[in-house]
């Protein structure tokens, strides 16, 4: 029965528990039942006993969800492989540079019909059955081709631009990791924020109650405190929702089930300009470092070496040859016949005319030249202004954590006057629902702050090429280990 009384007597306290203890293995945090929300039960009431069995999956900080999204990360997979097919565009361009060795064999079976007159001008036909074969060797060497040049640089350069893609996929997994292990930290705190205004909103649901039931209180302030109470067990909804998916996008990350994630230790966080604290050295270090740009400049010069390689199409080839054949009845003069045949010299070939196809490719490679360097300007304008907005956001954000914890101190300090100010009969129920209000919105402005200020520093560093693993080593060293 005091179950059941405490069930009616406390219908939200009721159900947070409920829901804490069948949601939390599945959103993938631990939260055991001790750290639940404290639950104030009236004086004499039987408090009721949480029982939770979860099954222990893996936690993990973020240096080691980033290690294990470089194994498992699809998206990098996939550019690990597209750089490692274009390596293999060197050796194939350099082999066409180099001697090339065929041979070629062929066997017959040949039938002759052949026709004569005789002495007396009659028609003769005799069919011959014979066997005849060929075997040929054949070594060349290119000796000038410009086109085989151009296209070895391009390769060279093609490959200058795969590996810059790599590295740029390398600083995006960074930001990726990093952004959605954030998210997921804020999703989780947020919700603790719903759960713990909950929990305050319950308890002054029950004192509004009873000092009504005593004669000193209204009934305004059970309703106010009521429907405070009703709209945020729709935000904790909402909270949960987010933070489950928060998580699955991580796990999917990372292609792992996780338990739980280390929180931002406060006491370890250090709030730090940007070294060198100066924008125009950050532009110049993205400008220098950044392989996004290294990439563009690679295939600017991949679209030069095109137009090269199509321009060469007017120019005269040269190749050395070297050819040894022989050959067994192949004339059909002398079906016996057997021949050897060894060889040795140049062979020149000049185009004359090709319709005009050469120059229309040639003003197509110079098309493509324009576009791709018209890219890497606007890329260079783009990294520009990412560079300028991250910087800020480290710079501000710094300021902006310091300013919300002075608020936060002074909306607690309002929490404490407006209750004791109600004690003495100047503060109505309203105010201490107000104030409690404000605190929570920044607390929860304040974890964002933070979250922001770590997560443009990830970005300032990925835009310069400097996101790393010892980048991430460093911020992890911020978080809260078991």
């Amino acid at each position: 029965m005091k179950n059941r009384s405490f069930k009616h007597a406390h219908p939200a306290k009721w159900s947070i528990c409920q829901a804490l203890v069948c949601l939390a293995p599945s959103l993938g945090f631990a939260m055991p039942a001790t750290e639940l929300p404290a639950l104030q039960a009236r004086e004499g009431e039987q408090q009721p006993v949480f029982v939770a069995s979860t099954v222990a999956l893996e936690s993990m900080n973020l240096l080691q969800v980033y290690e294990a999204a470089q194994l498992q990360d699809a998206s990098f997979q996939a550019a690990k492989a597209t750089a490692a097919g274009e390596r293999e565009r060197l050796p194939q361009a350099k082999a066409q540079m180099l001697p090339s060795l065929s041979a070629s064999l062929s066997r017959n079976n040949n039938q002759l019909e052949s026709k004569s007159s005789n002495n007396l001008g009659q028609e003769i036909t005799t069919n011959v059955g014979y066997p005849s074969s060929n075997k040929t060797l054949t070594l060349r060497q290119a000796l000038y081709r410009p086109q085989l040049t151009a296209q070895y640089e391009q390769a060279q350069a093609q490959v200058d631009a795969a590996a810059a893609t790599l590295a740029q996929e390398e600083q995006s997994l960074v930001v990726r990791v990093s952004s959605i292990y954030f998210e997921a930290l804020l999703t989780h705190d947020q919700l603790a924020l719903v759960l713990a205004q909950q929990d305050a909103y319950t308890t002054q649901l029950d004192a509004a109650r009873k000092a009504l039931a005593s004669g000193s209180g209204i009934r305004t302030d059970i309703d106010e405190a009521q429907a405070r109470l009703d709209m945020s067990a729709a935000q904790a909804l909402e909270a949960r929702q987010n933070m489950a998916y928060t998580l699955a996008q991580l796990q999917s990350l990372i292609n792992q089930p996780v338990s739980k994630l280390a929180t931002l230790d406060v006491a370890s966080l250090q709030l730090d300009y940007p070294e060198p604290n100066r924008l125009e050295r950050w532009l110049e270090r993205a400008e220098q470092n950044s392989p996004q740009i290294q990439s563009l400049k690679a295939r600017i010069e991949v679209a030069r070496q095109e137009v090269d390689k199509t321009r060469s199409g007017h120019y005269p080839t040269l190749d050395a040859l070297a050819q040894w054949t022989q050959s067994e009845s192949e004339n059909v003069t002398n079906t016996s016949s057997r021949y050897t045949n060894n060889s040795i010299g140049l062979q020149l070939n000049i185009p004359l005319f090709s319709g005009g196809y050469v120059n229309a490719a040639v003003r197509q490679a110079l098309a493509g030249q324009e576009r791709a360097e018209q890219t890497l300007e606007a890329s260079r304008r783009e990294l520009e202004l990412r560079v300028h907005k991250e910087f800020r956001g480290v710079t501000e954000n710094i300021l902006k954590i310091k300013a919300l914890e002075q608020a936060l101190r002074s909306a607690e300090q309002l929490v404490v006057s407006n209750r004791k100010a109600q004690q003495a009969g100047s503060r109505t129920m309203l105010d201490i629902l107000n104030a409690q209000q404000q605190r929570t919105l920044v607390q929860r402005d304040l974890a964002q702050a933070r979250y922001l200020y770590l997560l443009s520093k990830v970005r300032l560093l990925a835009l310069a090429g400097g996101a790393d693993r010892a980048a991430v080593a460093a911020i992890n060293r911020m978080l809260r280990h078991w």
